[in-house]
């Protein structure tokens, strides 16, 4: 097996004194693993940055072999956030939902180009509320729409709007721009909230019944933000 295509570096980890093993969403492939040789050397380590783009040449003897990746360099995106340690969290965060909510070999442009998407909102100043609503995007993408605008009721509390679960058992206050989506600053609480709500839905929709647990990248990431 032999192919050249495009994509985002999720993670890397040591194999060998001189390599190191990835995992790289890619446009045409998915999320693919595979041993890049020299990985460790200076010519190459500097670009090997969680979330940059580069560009595979994919050889593997056979389907249940792991294969092994020639890279170079597209684009350089995690560098311009080496100073600012809640963005480049918030980058490893994002990288590592994605490691862990798709499958090997499983082709899907639609996560490639939310990743795309996601590099271009990280620069802006709502950055905090549009990651939040970039990690709905992929839960939808992958089939598990959360649908909180169905799971509300609205109710009018000391002339403010308000949304309040449906639940019987836990009456939680929904924030708002989780409903009313739109590009006003938001309160840090209410982010926090957004993203513990979304954390509680991975949890108790995907992760537990998986036997698996959210990423520590992405408490490191909260817990940058507090």
């Amino acid at each position: 097996m032999n192919w050249d295509d495009s994509g985002f570096l999720l993670t890397k980890n040591r194999y060998s004194e001189n390599s190191i093993i990835s995992e790289v969403y890619t446009k045409n492939h998915g999320k693919v693993s595979g041993i890049i040789f020299g990985g460790t050397s200076k010519k190459i380590k500097n670009y090997l940055q969680i979330g940059n783009q580069i560009y595979i040449n994919y050889i593997s003897k056979s389907d249940n072999k792991l294969g092994y990746f020639k890279v170079e360099i597209q684009k350089a995106l995690s560098p311009f956030y080496f100073d600012n340690n809640q963005k480049l969290s918030c980058i490893t965060s994002a990288m590592h939902l994605i490691k862990l909510l798709t499958a090997d070999f499983q082709k899907n442009e639609a996560v490639f180009f939310l990743i795309e998407d996601f590099f271009k909102f990280l620069k802006s100043d709502n950055w905090i509320k549009n990651y939040i609503y970039w990690e709905l995007n992929l839960l939808k993408i992958l089939g598990y729409d959360l649908e909180i605008k169905n799971l509300v009721d609205k109710k009018l509390i000391g002339n403010q709007l308000q949304y309040i679960s449906k639940s019987n058992i836990d009456k939680k206050v929904i924030p708002n721009f989780l409903i009313d989506k739109n590009n006003n600053k938001e309160k840090l609480e209410n982010l926090l909230d957004g993203l513990k709500l979304v954390g509680d839905y991975l949890d108790k929709t995907i992760l537990k019944p998986n036997n698996l647990n959210q990423p520590l990248s992405r408490q490191h990431f909260i817990n940058s933000l507090r």
